[in-house]
């Protein structure tokens, strides 16, 4: 039987990487200049290991061999692929300017791989941080392709402030980069692809410039993508938690839960749910079982567990993939939200 998932983190070295996650959240990390940690991970460049209960030690890749029903419920029972990737980033200083596929791009282009669409959580940043999110209102092509060949490339990015707690959305096609000295959770589809544009003229640990890829960026970047990929989200009282809805699209769902208390949740055998304690600590309870977590920790409720329950003074975030009507537009409406509010503060793509 199935219970609340605990899993060891999978460390990366980036040349933009460092320190921070063992300074905030007092993680063993195995580099000077540790860039990721994939908390939640199924993908050919690193798996989770479950480090906690009967299955310690198990892959989370056998767990979706052997059973995927009671791993991601009902509704996923015919997925092959662990479908979402869970990460958090110290970008020490900035990471290359860059962009995603799209599903079908990727499948073509890179043997199978999913594309990638993604959120970010702010959990650390300094005073007039900011990030890269998109070239400017009406950047052409031609325009970007020539700046690149010049050397212009930074005068045509849009960089918008951020502070801790803001939601950013980025969607496959859209130009990003995270800039220097700020922490994020990542929400992303289960992909590594990874097209960079530009990289700040910067050489990477080995001493070499690092490889850029202009012609597939220049198939995928979305140029009509104008609109600010900060989301303001919407919020509903529910006893104990005020539960702010965010994103919403066909690969994953993200929620913010501030938690003062105790709430009671249940998969229904219908799907799994993945969590990531932003704030605090608190205790997940399953059956008999029952876990402490804390922040900067993320952990997986499988589909079939049914009732758990979580408490304590905590802010998480929940990930999962949504029937975006029955579980993010319908709860909106029935507190009280019209479909003008949701469209305005909430990002939705059906």
């Amino acid at each position: 039987m199935l219970y609340p998932l605990f899993f060891t983190p999978i460390y990366k070295e980036r040349v933009w990487g460092g320190t921070k996650l063992q300074e905030l959240y007092q993680r063993q990390i195995p580099y000077e200049h540790t860039g990721e940690s994939w908390d939640i991970a199924c993908h050919p460049n690193g798996v989770s290991v479950i480090s906690n209960g009967s299955l310690r030690g198990r892959t989370l890749e056998e767990l979706v061999k052997k059973d995927p029903k009671a791993l991601l419920g009902e509704a996923f029972k015919e997925m092959k692929k662990f479908p979402l990737l869970i990460k958090l980033l110290d970008a020490q200083d900035k990471l290359s300017v860059q962009v995603h596929p799209q599903d079908e791009y990727a499948k073509t282009h890179e043997k199978g791989e999913l594309g990638k669409c993604e959120m970010w959580y702010v959990m650390d940043a300094p005073l007039g941080a900011t990030l890269v999110a998109g070239v400017k209102e009406g950047t052409t092509k031609q325009e970007f392709e020539r700046a690149i060949q010049e050397g212009t490339v930074e005068s045509f990015l849009t960089r918008i402030p951020v502070n801790v707690g803001d939601v950013i959305n980025i969607p496959s096609g859209l130009v990003h980069a995270i800039e220097e000295n700020i922490v994020v959770a990542e929400i992303q589809q289960n992909s590594d692809t990874v097209y960079r544009v530009y990289d700040w003229n910067r050489r990477g640990l080995d001493g070499k410039p690092r490889e850029l890829h202009i012609e597939k960026a220049f198939d995928v970047i979305d140029f009509t993508k104008s609109s600010s990929p900060k989301v303001q989200g919407l919020s509903v009282n529910k006893g104990d938690a005020i539960d702010t809805y965010y994103i919403a699209n066909s690969y994953f769902a993200v929620e913010k839960i501030q938690l003062r208390g105790t709430i009671v949740e249940n998969t229904k055998n219908l799907k799994f749910y993945l969590y990531t304690c932003l704030e605090g600590q608190g205790i997940i309870k399953h059956n008999e079982i029952q876990s402490t977590f804390h922040k900067g920790q993320s952990f997986m409720i499988p589909g079939s567990i049914g009732l758990y329950e979580i408490s304590g003074e905590v802010t998480l975030l929940k990930s999962y993939i949504p029937h975006i009507q029955k579980d993010f537009i319908q709860p909106l409406i029935e507190a009280g939200y019209t479909l003008q509010d949701i469209q305005k503060k909430v990002a939705i793509e059906e």
